[in-house]
């Protein structure tokens, strides 16, 4: 890869690296090296495996620092819906990244700057890079930076996904029935309100409350399952 090709990444990144070396080597897939008669050469793999530790403890400080109330099953499973292959080669897509992985000439024939695997992982080598170039709090600004808007979008909604999915299977299975979910009140101006839905199953009732109808239910579906969970014990 040629060292002129590193300012623009760095720019799409928000990171200037002090030693581009680091940058470099986060984007030299096996492919490339095993080709090189440069035996000394090394791949991303190491960068890698680091990355991923990286990714999962920011992200992972992220969700408790947004969500204080949600529990630990919870975030863990909102955690791997934003740090998995997919999400991770959105990311790299979003940056261009594939443009400037240094590659052997099968994977460049079979369009390897394209795979989701290649690009999820040397997104993660790329993350481990900045670590160790400039520590905890650049890695961290930069994981932020990349990854609010899919906490955002990806890490509510599957939380309320989760809890109606569960009590769903649960009062099917039990009780053969339906949960029902009513909105019982609606407070605030209509770009602020907030949300308080009934859920009845079977002789349980529950209250849940929201800034959206959703995570209302979200709400009232988690106080259910606590009820119903602990009735069965």
């Amino acid at each position: 890869m040629a060292q002129t090709d590193l300012p623009e990444l760095m720019h799409k990144l928000n990171y200037e690296f002090k030693n581009t070396d680091l940058l470099v080597e986060s984007l030299r897939h096996s492919s490339f090296v095993n080709e090189q008669l440069d035996t000394d050469l090394k791949d991303n793999e190491r960068l890698e495996f680091l990355g991923d530790a990286v990714l999962n403890l920011v992200v992972g400080r992220i969700l408790m620092q947004r969500y204080p109330d949600v529990k630990e099953g919870d975030l863990s499973r909102m955690r791997a819906n934003l740090v998995n292959e997919f999400q991770l080669a959105s990311i790299a897509r979003g940056i261009d990244l594939g443009s400037h992985i240094q590659l052997g000439k099968g994977e460049i024939q079979s369009e390897g700057w394209n795979k989701k695997s290649i690009l999820a992982n040397t997104f993660e080598a790329v993350i481990a890079a900045v670590y160790i170039d400039g520590g905890f709090d650049a890695v961290f600004k930069i994981i932020d930076g990349h990854f609010s808007v899919l906490i955002n979008s990806v890490a509510t909604p599957t939380a309320n996904h989760d809890f109606k999915s569960q009590i769903q299977e649960l009062v099917q299975m039990e009780y053969r029935s339906i949960p029902i979910y009513n909105v019982v009140h609606e407070s605030g101006p209509d770009h602020d309100k907030t949300f308080r839905v009934q859920l009845t199953v079977g002789e349980v009732q529950t209250e849940g409350i929201g800034k959206s109808k959703k995570a209302a239910e979200q709400d009232a579906a988690r106080k259910s399952l606590d009820i119903l969970k602990s009735g069965q014990s």
